[in-house]
């Protein structure tokens, strides 16, 4: 036998006999890859359920579809995630992890608020560039669950943050007076708008890629400059 071959085989010969030392652990070894796979499977399954939420969203996406992307049965989506509705919610949490974990971030309590702001909203930016299909599933999200799952994820942190951020600028008299969550949520609009509505405004720049680097950066620089001059206390 070929050596590859030659070891498998003895690998799971030695397994079933039991036979100590040496051989144990050649089947400790071959244990150890189990989770890894098992997370390899599960982000497959969740990169292909991404994708058919963003196109049908909750009530439409077929669990059977995503099995046929993935390369697995629907049984092993459902030992998985244990519904659709699983499915979707760990959709969620992970595109929206990155902004759960900012809003976690005790640093945006202290400091300078218009420094934090601009920071934020950067960040924000740029993690929104990085999922092209999250606009998608989050307007799929408000016309079919009313928001239902939104808030189950805890993205409503988020506002927060922004809110805390603008009421400390009021504070100390760097933001003008607003009410701080109406605000976040035009905050939160004049960012995302861009990547909600990309294939309808891409025919204003009919040679450039919208999504590219440059474009985004250009967007980030005029959602900064726009909000930062909005909120600037006279």
């Amino acid at each position: 036998m070929k050596n590859g071959a030659s070891e498998g085989f003895m690998t799971g010969f030695c397994y079933t006999l039991n036979v100590p030392h040496r051989c144990k652990m050649k089947v400790k070894l071959r244990q150890t890859t189990q989770p890894r796979d098992a997370e390899a499977t599960r982000g497959k399954i969740l990169d292909a359920a991404e994708v058919e939420f963003a196109m049908s969203g909750l009530s439409g996406a077929r669990t059977g579809a995503i099995a046929a992307h993935t390369g697995v049965t629907k049984a092993m989506i459902y030992y998985y995630f244990d519904s659709k509705e699983g499915l979707y919610e760990a959709c969620l949490e992970r595109a929206f992890s990155g902004h759960i974990q900012a809003a976690s971030d005790p640093s945006w309590t202290v400091g300078d608020p218009v420094e934090n702001l601009e920071l934020l909203i950067r960040q924000f930016l740029s993690r929104s560039a990085l999922n092209p299909n999250l606009p998608a599933i989050v307007a799929h999200e408000a016309m079919q669950n009313k928001g239902k799952y939104y808030k189950q994820v805890g993205v409503i942190a988020f506002y927060q943050v922004i809110a805390n951020i603008l009421e400390r600028g009021m504070e100390i008299g760097v933001f003008r007076k607003v009410d701080a969550y109406h605000s976040a949520v035009t905050i939160v609009g004049a960012c995302v708008f861009y990547f909600c509505s990309r294939e309808n405004i891409k025919h204003l720049w009919v040679d450039k890629d919208i999504l590219s680097p440059e474009m985004v950066n250009a967007h980030m620089d005029e959602a900064v400059c726009l909000i930062m001059n909005g909120l600037k206390a006279s």
